[in-house]
C-alpha cells in the first residue's frame, strides 16, 4: 500500500516536471522581454546602490546620535556634581 502511494506520488511529480519543461520549452524569449529584463537589472542595481547609501547614512546618523547622547549624559553628570558642590558651600 505504501509502495503504491510512493509510486503514484513519484508519477504525479514526474508528470508535473515534464509538463513544466514542455511549457517553458515551447516559447522563446522575445527581444522586448530581454530589453525589459536588462532594464529591470539596471533598476535593481540602482536601487541596491541607493539602499547601501541610505544604510551608510543611517549608520552615520546613529553614530552622531550616540555621540550627542554621550555628551548629554556627561552634561547631566557635570550638572549633578556642580549642584552637589554648590550645596556644600557655606551660606
Amino acid at each position: 500500500m505504501n509502495l503504491i502511494k510512493k509510486l503514484t506520488n513519484f508519477g504525479i511529480i514526474g508528470i508535473f516536471v515534464a509538463s513544466t519543461f514542455a511549457v517553458v520549452g515551447c516559447g522563446g524569449v522575445s527581444d522586448a522581454q530581454l530589453a525589459e529584463l536588462e532594464s529591470l537589472k539596471k533598476q535593481t542595481s540602482s536601487l541596491e546602490q541607493e539602499a547601501n547609501s541610505l544604510k551608510e547614512e543611517r549608520s552615520k546618523l546613529e553614530r552622531d546620535n550616540a555621540e550627542k547622547n554621550a555628551k548629554l549624559q556627561q552634561c547631566a553628570k557635570d550638572k549633578a556634581e556642580t549642584k552637589a558642590n554648590l550645596e556644600k558651600l557655606p551660606k
